[in-house]
């Protein structure tokens, strides 16, 4: 049987994706392209009407090309909208987010040879090796769900409750991981500083990263609430070489009056001592953002404060969503919607001010030099602070190599 899986959304969402190609092709199932595949599993994000309409798109188009394909749908927007999904041709099979784990065993009537799948097999065996599905790091869930009150986010309604992945068996996964031959590991979850909350007994991200912190691997924290960002887990990421020096912290506004109708447990001051102390602790650390703007009730003085903080951060790069409703969302409830166009507007401003920040970051690496991964063809490297740059081709994929930064987008080999 060939298969194709089609990832949207957010990290949580590929590391879903993976156990899911992992599962297949232990089963026996081979790679193809969704055009030739006769089962295309489509994992939706409905983070925003984009992704809802990205994902029918995409449907829409795997049945007009492949007729024949068999699709099953997975991930938020199916969890969500399960009988507008239901309708979309070639759909098969709709699996809401708590089924994930049962997948491939729930779609066997649907598909040949199906008996065969996620029997026994870990999420990483001999089945996945980096480079597979194009992949040279590794994203491993701890985390999954929220309970967090967000004016704006359906997320909590589609991923339900925090749960945790207990900590032997976290430990347990990246020893498997390491084993088949991958050297970067990015932690992710729904809401990742949320970790350990719910077990028994309590653990805690920080208690997490300490267990992992003498493996031969680099450890990549994914996106991470500005809350849940404590000292001690800042301290270990600047003393520890097994973390990358590298956040995604998201900011949302930089507007008190904004941020406490958006439900966000946090000042701009706040925010901003956490990640003036990350940039002086660790001077080459990269931070990325997640900006909203045009939220409800945005006024053009509550804009100038998010642009004017955003200028002099130390951000170094930016995800910028403008404000669309969700229905089922308290923001959607709200008066003093922003006209469209203004909208646009500042998104476009706000997206300026991300490329320099991006370019005043290059610029001061460049001279730098970093530990870095090859990708693809061993011509791309990802420093461990989450540059991309050309390099000559010299090794292979998922290669430790030493760098130095030429220039924005390049680098040149170091030996050792």
């Amino acid at each position: 049987m060939k298969y194709a899986v089609i990832t949207f959304g957010c990290r949580v969402n590929q590391a879903d994706s993976l156990g899911f190609e992992e599962q297949l092709r232990a089963g026996g199932a081979i790679a193809s392209p969704p055009e030739s595949a006769d089962v295309v599993v489509v994992n939706t994000c409905s983070v925003t009407a984009t992704s809802d309409q990205g994902a029918r798109q995409t449907i829409r188009r795997v049945a007009r090309d492949n007729p024949n394909a068999k699709i099953i749908v997975t991930g938020c927007y199916a969890t969500r909208r399960p009988d507008e999904v239901a309708v979309l041709p070639n759909v098969v099979r709709v699996v809401g987010n708590d089924d994930k784990p049962r997948l491939i065993r729930l779609i066997a009537p649907d598909v040949s040879t199906a008996e065969r799948f996620g029997k026994g097999h870990g999420p990483c065996g001999a089945a996945i090796e980096p480079g597979v599905a194009g992949r040279t790091a590794y994203t491993l869930r701890v985390q999954t769900g929220c309970a967090e009150p967000c004016a704006y986010c359906i997320i909590p309604s589609t991923r339900g409750l925090p749960r945790s992945v207990p900590p032997d068996d976290v430990v347990g996964e990246a020893e498997r991981i390491l084993a088949a031959g991958f050297k970067e590991i990015a932690l992710t979850g729904v809401h990742l500083g949320s970790y350990g909350r719910d077990l028994q007994p309590q653990s805690s991200l920080y208690e997490l990263l300490c267990r992992l912190m003498d493996f031969p691997a680099l450890f990549r924290i994914s996106s991470l609430e500005p809350m849940d960002c404590s000292l001690d887990i800042v301290d270990l990421v600047a003393t520890c070489e097994s973390f990358a020096p590298h956040f995604h912290l998201p900011l949302q506004h930089a507007s008190d009056r904004v941020l406490a109708a958006m439900r966000r447990p946090y000042t701009i001051d706040q925010y901003a001592s956490l990640v003036d102390r990350i940039r002086a602790q660790i001077p080459d650390v990269s931070i990325g953002s997640d900006v909203i703007v045009g939220f409800p009730g945005e006024t053009d003085e509550d804009f100038g404060e998010l642009a004017r903080y955003l200028e002099r951060s130390p951000l170094t790069h930016l995800h910028v969503f403008p404000y669309s409703d969700r229905p089922g969302t308290a923001a959607s409830l709200m008066e003093g919607k922003v006209h469209g166009a203004v909208i646009r507007e500042r998104a476009h401003r706000v997206r300026e001010i991300g490329r320099s920040l991006s370019e005043h970051f290059h610029d001061r690496q460049i001279g730098t030099t970093h530990r870095g991964l090859t990708l693809d063809d061993g011509s791309l490297v990802v420093t461990e602070n989450y540059m991309k740059l050309r390099i000559a081709a010299a090794h292979p994929r998922n290669t430790w190599v030493r760098v130095r930064v030429t220039s924005h987008h390049d680098g040149e080999l170091l030996a050792g």
